[in-house]
């Protein structure tokens, strides 16, 4: 605990990008552009200061981050604002709905996309400026909640092979974790949401830029709380919603309300300071009135601190990058062809298909040559406490499990567990999850033995900040 005042900024900026931009990605979508806009796409941004110590948390609207553009937008907040780089987390909420990435086969909109994507660091950067010049004191609590429009996604079907859909029996985490930030006159300033849940409510029949069910949770805990609120995916890897895939946006807006009204919910019954209820005195009245006073018995932990810590994580056997290149070019190839000769609905949802897994396998390669060395691959693991919570996360889609486990073995009195932030090196299936196979296993570069390592890691990071 520091006897150092804790201030706080937060800022937004736009990044909602034009209709007619390359949309989503999905397999199975038939179109190729966004024809409309729901809501906004925003960069969130949150800056922290503990006397010389700044730290950044920053939300996008983004499906995902590479090492290549964290790397990029940690630099243009570094030059623009001089918070150390190792003092950021650049967070993405995994967004499904937004400019399409890792879509070879896709052939409109894609020059938009790629300017887009371009573009974010700096609005990143812009962000964390505007949020650094408007810092105040602030009090930091938390709590959390339940919210139950998440479900485990990997069910298995007739002939045992897993699926993405609705699992009830498998893992999942419901919790909604919340950390407030409130001026000293007791105005919330910022909310930090945090939920294990893909964003994949809207499908490939949905042809909107929209940030999907964070954004509507977004916008309640604003219009209930006050201040801004910020989206920390948690470990969402296996984690999917009850109402998924579907081209009908009322159904992110709903299930987006109900995260965001428990979101607030918690938030309205957070103080920081804890109190002792006294007794000023009685009022004669028709019935005798007891006047209380709520006194504060306590100052609250204002403590900022962050660390790292690095694991090198094993790798599997994958194809080669030349013959996934020639695949994927292929199918690529044929897609072009079928939209060129008019082809039916099916056709194209097949080719589609084929060509989006294509290209999802050669992507992981390329991850693993990229950034592979000796069979291995290092990620680091980053744990920001910020008064009683921390705040753990990894560059990762980690499976439920992770984040329950740390969670649960936390030196913390309170932790919320994050993937999806600080690059992305894909999924982190548990071995359980690797011995049963599915999607995410097929699109992980990680061997057995990944999972516990990274927890370790997420451990010993958060050892460091609470000592």
């Amino acid at each position: 605990m520091t006897d150092q005042p804790l201030l706080a900024g937060i800022a937004r900026v736009d990044i909602t990008p034009p209709v007619g931009i390359a949309h989503a990605g999905w397999g199975a979508q038939k179109h190729q552009v966004a024809i409309g806009v729901d809501m906004p796409l925003y960069v969130t941004a949150l800056v922290l200061q503990s006397g010389d110590l700044r730290v950044a948390i920053v939300d996008i609207d983004i499906l995902i981050l590479n090492a290549d553009m964290d790397s990029a937008a940690r630099s243009a907040i570094t030059q623009r604002t001089g918070i150390e780089p190792d003092n950021i987390r650049l967070a993405y909420s995994h967004n499904h709905s937004g400019p399409a990435m890792m879509s070879d086969w896709l052939t409109e909109g894609m020059d938009l996309a790629s300017a887009w994507y371009e573009a974010i660091p700096a609005k990143a950067a812009e962000a964390v400026e505007a949020a650094a010049a408007e810092q105040v004191q602030v009090l930091p609590s938390s709590g959390s909640g339940e919210c139950l429009i998440n479900v485990n996604r990997r069910p298995i079907d007739s002939s045992g092979s897993r699926f993405t859909g609705r699992n009830w029996n498998d893992p999942v985490d419901h919790e909604v974790g919340v950390v407030a930030l409130d001026t000293l006159e007791g105005e919330p300033l910022a909310t930090m949401m945090i939920y294990a849940c893909h964003p994949t409510m809207m499908g490939h029949d949905n042809t909107s830029i929209t940030p999907d069910f964070p954004g509507p949770a977004r916008r309640v805990v604003e219009q209930t709380v006050g201040g801004l609120c910020l989206f920390l995916q948690g470990a969402g890897g296996n984690q999917g919603p009850v109402h998924g895939f579907v081209g009908d946006l009322n159904v992110c807006r709903r299930e987006g309300t109900k995260l965001g009204l428990e979101a607030a919910r918690v938030r309205m019954n957070l103080d920081p300071y804890t109190r002792r209820e006294r007794l000023v005195e009685i009022v004669s009245s028709g019935a005798d009135l007891g006047m209380y006073a709520d006194d504060p018995v306590s100052e609250p932990d204002c403590t900022l601190s962050v660390a790292w810590d690095e694991v090198r994580l094993p790798l599997r056997e994958l194809e080669t990058v030349a013959d996934l290149e020639q695949r994927a070019g292929e199918l690529a190839a044929v897609v072009a062809e079928l939209h060129a000769n008019g082809a039916t609905e099916d056709e194209l949802k097949a080719a589609v298909s084929r060509a989006k897994k294509a290209t999802i396998a050669l992507n992981c390669a390329r991850l693993a040559e990229k950034h592979g060395h000796n069979g291995e691959i290092a990620i680091r693991s980053q744990a920001i406490r910020i008064g009683e919570t921390v705040l753990v996360s990894v560059p990762l889609e980690p499976f439920v499990e992770i984040g329950l486990d740390v969670k649960s073995r936390s030196a913390a009195p309170v932790t919320f567990f994050s993937g999806f932030s600080n690059g992305h090196f894909n999924y982190l299936p548990t071995d359980a999850g690797i011995e049963e196979g599915g999607y995410e296993v097929d699109v992980s570069p990680f061997a057995a033995g990944s999972a516990e390592l990274v927890t370790r890691s997420s451990l010993r990071a958060i050892e460091q900040v609470w000592g």
